[in-house]
């Protein structure tokens, strides 16, 4: 991974396992830079992810990882989109640390 992101006119610093060192720093563009890093092109469905994970970060100031992030979009979005090969068709190798890297939020504790 490389230690900076060119978004639009910003550059960011990125640690060494890409997320962004600055938390603060995150946007929606952001987002799209970092997808763009890890071969994605981001889609509404991708977006409703990442908005929960923001928000859950947002009130519990934690990054949840796979089977918490499951049960979050099961009761939040449904049955059909709470489930492990739905986050992995749209963040592959590790939804949850995908994810939380593109959502611009830490490493999720104990991902490996």
């Amino acid at each position: 991974m490389t230690s900076q992101l060119v978004a639009g006119q910003r550059e960011l610093a990125l640690d060494p396992d890409g997320y962004l060192r600055n938390l603060d720093a995150w946007s929606e563009e952001v987002a799209d830079a970092l997808a763009h890093q890890s071969g994605l092109q981001l889609t509404a469905a991708h977006w409703e992810i990442l908005h929960l994970l923001r928000d859950f970060y947002r009130t519990r100031g934690v990054t949840p990882v796979m089977r918490i992030l499951v049960k979050l979009v099961e009761r939040e979005l449904g049955p059909a989109k709470g489930n492990s090969l739905y986050l992995l068709g749209l963040f592959p190798e590790s939804p949850a640390r995908v994810a939380a890297r593109i959502a611009g939020l830490p490493r999720p504790v104990n991902c490996l």
